[in-house]
C-alpha cells in the first residue's frame, strides 16, 4: 500500500469515527433536552468542535479525490492544453492557501491557544487541540494537491 492509500484509508476511518461521535452527541443532546428535560451541558460545545474537525478533514479528503466543489465553467470550455495549465494554476493557488492560511495561520493559532492555556468553557478542553485540525488539514490538502499535480504532469508527458 502506498503512502497516499494509507493516508486516504486513515482519513476515511477518522471521518467515520468523528461523524459517528457527532451523531451520537447530537442525539444525546436532543434526548436530554426534550425527553428528560435536563439538557446536557457539554454536548453543544462538543458538537461544534466535532463539526470543525469533520468539516476540515472532510475538505482535505475531497480535495485529495478532486471531488471538491468547484466552478469549472472555464475549464470545461478550454482546450486540453489550456485545461492542463488551468488545473495546475488552480492546484498551486490551493497549495499556497493551504500553506499560508491553514498550516502557518493554523499552527500559530494552535500554538497561541496552548501557550496561553485557553480552555473551552463546558469541557475544559485545551483549545489548542480543537484548532490542531487547521494545520493537519492544511498539510493534507497541500500533500494531496502536490501528489495530484505530479500525477497530472507525468500523465501529460506520456501523451
Amino acid at each position: 500500500m502506498t503512502l497516499r492509500e494509507t493516508i486516504d484509508k486513515t482519513l476515511e476511518w477518522a471521518l467515520v469515527l468523528l461523524m459517528s461521535v457527532l451523531v451520537i452527541d447530537v442525539l444525546w443532546q436532543v434526548t436530554s433536552r426534550y425527553v428528560m428535560n435536563a439538557p446536557s451541558s457539554f454536548t453543544d460545545e462538543l458538537a461544534g468542535f466535532l463539526l470543525m474537525w469533520v468539516g476540515l478533514l472532510g475538505a482535505a479528503y475531497v480535495a485529495g479525490r478532486r471531488e471538491h466543489l468547484a466552478i469549472d465553467l472555464l475549464i470545461q470550455r478550454s482546450s486540453p492544453k489550456q485545461k492542463f495549465k488551468l488545473e495546475i494554476i488552480i492546484m498551486v493557488i490551493i497549495i499556497i492557501f493551504a500553506v499560508t492560511v491553514l498550516i502557518i495561520g493554523g499552527s500559530w493559532l494552535t500554538y497561541t491557544r496552548f501557550y496561553l492555556s485557553v480552555t473551552s468553557a463546558a469541557l475544559g478542553l485545551p483549545l489548542g487541540y480543537v484548532y490542531l485540525v487547521l494545520p493537519i488539514s492544511g498539510f493534507l490538502i497541500a500533500y494531496f494537491n502536490i501528489d495530484n499535480m505530479v500525477k497530472m504532469v507525468k500523465a501529460n508527458r506520456q501523451k
